[in-house]
Order: C-alpha cells, then structure tokens, then sequence
C-alpha cells in the first residue's frame, strides 16, 4: 500500500512561513517603538539642558548686573544669547510633540502586528489540528484494513485446518 500524503501540506508550509513572516514583523515593530521611545527621552533630556543652560545664564548675567560688572554691550549679548537659547527649547518641544506623534504610530504598528501574529498562530494551529486528524483517520482506516486482512487470513486459516 503506497504512503498516503497530506493533501494541504502546502497550505500547512504557507501558513508555517506567514506565522514567521508576523513573527519577524512583530519584533521589528517592536524594537522600533523602543527606538522612538529613546529618541523621545533623548529629546527631553537636551530640553532640560537647554532649560539648565538659560537658567545658569540668567543667574551669571544677573550677578553681573548687581555687582555692576556688567556693560550694556555684554547685556545686549546676554540677551540675544538668552532669546537664541528660548527659541531652541520651542524648537525642542516641538521635536518633542513630533515624537510623541511617532511614538503613537509606532504604537499602532505593534498593535497591528501583534494581531497580525495572532492570527496567524491560529491559522496555523487550525492547519496543524487538521492534518492530525487526517492522521487518526488515515490510521484508523489502515488498522481497520489491517484487521479486515487478519479476519481473512484467519479464517483461511480455519478453512484449511477444517478441510
């Protein structure tokens, strides 16, 4: 008797190859929503730089004034450098507001690739649930040949020990 084959065994190696493209899709989506989450921490942390370089100027610039150091010219410095200094923290916090944006499309990335895996999971539990129990027939069908063959033998057997 020739060996039976799985007749949707190509369909079963397709879903194989789907789950792992999802798998692969997945960890990418992932690890990309990390890298925007560091992105988003690295823009905060030069903001409060940015903040903590303003601050420290405003303090040097007011010693400056109150110890009578200080010239109109070093003044009109100190203030441009100040605006110049406010303009790049907008600038960061416009950075940073882009950068939650991205990290939300990330987010739904990973959202949209977790399902697609799951579904393919199942897919290929369905598939892998199915060819068992093809299995099972197809043993069951040959045990069942198997033992209609025994019956026969047997009962040639009895035949020719009665004759």
């Amino acid at each position: 008797m020739k060996k039976e084959k799985y007749r949707l065994q190509v369909l079963l190696d397709l879903r194989e190859k789907n789950k792992k493209q999802a798998e692969i899709k997945l960890a990418k989506a992932i690890l990309k929503l990390q890298e925007e989450e560091e992105k988003l921490k690295r823009l905060k942390k030069e903001k409060e730089e940015l903040k903590e370089r303003k601050r420290k100027s405003i303090v040097e610039m007011s010693d400056k004034l109150s110890s009578g150091e200080s010239l109109i010219r070093e003044s009109s410095i100190h203030l441009n450098f100040i605006r110049k200094i406010n303009e790049d923290i907008e600038k960061k916090e416009q950075e940073i507001t882009d950068q939650i944006e991205a990290i939300e499309r990330a987010k739904e990335k990973v959202k949209q690739a977790r399902r697609d895996y799951i579904d393919a999971c199942r897919s290929l539990q369905i598939m892998e649930k199915h060819k068992e129990l093809w299995r099972k027939k197809l043993l069951k069908r040959l045990s069942m040949a198997e033992e209609k063959k025994l019956n026969e033998l047997g009962n040639v057997i009895h035949q020719m020990r009665k004759g």
